[in-house]
């Protein structure tokens, strides 16, 4: 009997596999505006690292109950913390840190660069060279990060400058702990490991901000704690659980270039739900980044 798992190796295409990609990366892209209106009642470490936690221990309850040990082998343990602080905690910290500065919109644009950075680590680290495909991708890519800082004028692109500046490194720290995880294995079952990077990854932006900030929680609103929820059940468990069960049944290129969702529904989310501008500017910047990345991973 062919499994799921043969299928997706063989390089068949999974309608049920399809459908848990699509479910994921509309998460992913609706969480870009949610973030952002929450950060009008919470600031963003404290937020994001606690519901980060939660979503931590809720993807646990789901691993056991699927008979997915959660024990992580004494060898893998310094890794597994250098992965997850840079995969999740930066991620996390710096994304939430760039949409003090940047529209939903725009942070969603620059999230999807993580391919891009992949490729040009991936040389150092992996020794794999980095093609004139990807550089010219990557070129491609920059113009389109210098398209949404260039509007406005020179005093708009100064102001958005830190947030870009935080959103970039958010994805570079993404990059660098899919490099070093592709460098050094972490063998654990799918959902163990993603509750254990998601609490490990978020443990420190929650005291981080429980520390530097002051969150007043008893004082959120009906949105703001539907939005809380949301991060918690939807961003980092509905998604990942989803994720995980289409790379079962997708192959890796399909499910990589699926993702591509993110930014568009991103953008979109974020022009009805936020009022953000939709114009010539952000569709410009929106396609030369997904053009990018697209030639990145058919490379």
């Amino acid at each position: 009997m062919t499994t799921v798992q043969d299928a997706a190796a063989r390089g068949r295409i999974s309608p049920l596999g399809l459908a848990f990609l699509g479910v994921a990366s509309i998460g992913w892209g609706l969480n870009f505006p949610i973030m952002k209106q929450l950060l009008t009642e919470l600031p963003p470490l404290s937020s994001r690292g606690l519901a980060g936690i939660v979503g931590a221990l809720a993807l646990a309850s789901i691993a056991v109950w699927r008979g997915q040990t959660m024990t992580v082998p004494r060898v893998l343990w310094s890794r597994l913390i250098l992965v997850s602080l840079l995969t999740i905690g930066g991620w996390v910290a710096c994304m939430g840190l760039a949409l003090l500065w940047l529209r939903a919109s725009d942070a969603a644009v620059l999230g999807i660069s993580i391919p891009l950075w992949v490729a040009v680590l991936a040389w150092p680290v992996l020794g794999e060279r980095l093609s004139a495909t990807r550089a010219g991708a990557l070129l491609v890519a920059l113009g389109g990060i210098t398209v949404l800082i260039g509007g406005g004028g020179f005093d708009a692109s100064l102001d958005k400058l830190p947030g870009i500046l935080f959103a970039v490194a958010g994805a570079v720290c993404v990059a660098s702990g899919t490099v070093l995880t592709k460098h050094f294995p972490l063998a654990l079952p799918p959902l163990s490991l993603a509750a254990w990077q998601i609490g490990l990854g978020c443990i420190p932006v929650a005291v981080a901000g429980l520390a530097l900030e002051d969150p007043h929680f008893a004082a959120l609103s009906t949105i703001g704690w539907a939005s809380m929820v949301y991060m918690t059940l939807v961003q980092f468990c509905v998604c990942y659980v989803c994720w995980f069960a289409a790379l079962e049944r997708l192959p890796a290129a399909t499910a990589s270039i699926g993702t591509l969702l993110v930014p568009v529904v991103g953008v979109l989310a974020s022009a009805a739900m936020l009022h953000e501008p939709l114009g010539l500017r952000e569709v410009i910047a929106l396609t030369v980044t997904l053009g990018s990345v697209g030639l990145a991973l058919r490379s």
